[in-house]
This record gives structure tokens, sequence and C-alpha cells, in this order.
């Protein structure tokens, strides 16, 4: 079937040492650039491609939000969500060192530390999400339900209206 032998990434390394079954699907590194496109391209609905935000509350804590490629993050309500005042996007060169990952390639799957998560409330809508597999060209198709147990991840209505 595969042309050639697949790369595993640690994501995927993650998932197989909890015993979570997946699906992995990938795209040109040097293809779709953002979540819609990479949903079009897979032929994937963009409701259920879920990107990774990292934020930063005021009180210094670390939070990750992951929510349909197509929408974006009210921060208002993502603070609400993690009982901050408020929260922040962090700046896009503290995602590495941070997470252990880059711009376009973040999964809430296998970070550096373990932040707390939350997902958009239509996660439990569907019987399989996609998210990153933590690199570009590369994602999982998994439960997000086993997904949001091994995260210890929450749900919430985080995206703009």
């Amino acid at each position: 079937m595969a042309k050639k032998k697949e790369e595993k990434t640690n994501v995927m390394r993650v998932l197989e040492q909890k015993n979570i079954p997946y699906t992995a699907h990938t795209y040109p590194e040097d293809g779709p650039v953002d979540g819609v496109s990479v949903a079009n391209y897979l032929h994937q609905d963009v409701e259920q491609v879920f990107k990774t935000l990292v934020t930063k509350a005021a009180s210094g804590n670390y939070y990750v939000f992951d929510i349909p490629v197509a929408e974006n993050l009210d921060l208002k309500k993502a603070a609400k969500a993690v009982g901050e005042k408020s929260i922040a996007m962090i700046p896009q060169k503290e995602l590495l060192p941070l997470t252990g990952y880059i711009h376009g390639g973040c999964s809430p799957v296998g970070m550096k530390k373990l932040f707390p998560t939350v997902f958009h409330e239509t996660v439990v809508l569907f019987d399989t999400i996609c998210v990153s597999a933590g690199k570009i060209g590369a994602q999982v198709e998994v439960d997000p339900q086993a997904l949001m147990e091994l995260l210890g991840a929450t749900a919430a209505d985080v995206v703009v209206d």
C-alpha cells in the first residue's frame, strides 16, 4: 500500500505505547500550509480536523486548546474555560522550546510537558478526529474520547461565534 516505509513520529509512538489505535495521514510537507487546505487535500471534514494552539495566561500558566481548523480561538471564552482572567497566544518563537513542536506541526500529544488541554465542545460529536502527528506533513486520526483521556483534557465552547 505505502510506497515507502512510514516514518513514525513521537505522537504515533505515544499512541502505540498507550494502546490507542490511530490512522496516519500524510500530505506533502511543501503542500498545503493551513489546516483547512490540509483537510481538503486529505478529503477530511474540516469540522473533524483540529489544530493545536498554545497560550499563556496572565498567571504565567500555559494552556493548550484544540479547535476545528476553520475556527478561531476566542481568548475570553478560553480564559473562562480554564479559570483565568486572561490568556494570550504565545509568541511563535517560544513554541519549539516550550513544546518541542514547530508551528504547523504542533500536536497535543507528546509535548515536552503535559499542559492543561481543552478541546472545543464539538469534539464529542465525532467518532474520530484528526490532530497533527507532530510534524508538518503528518496527521493522526484517533478516537477523541481516548485522546482526551490520554491528555486529561476537557471540552468547552472556546471558539469565536
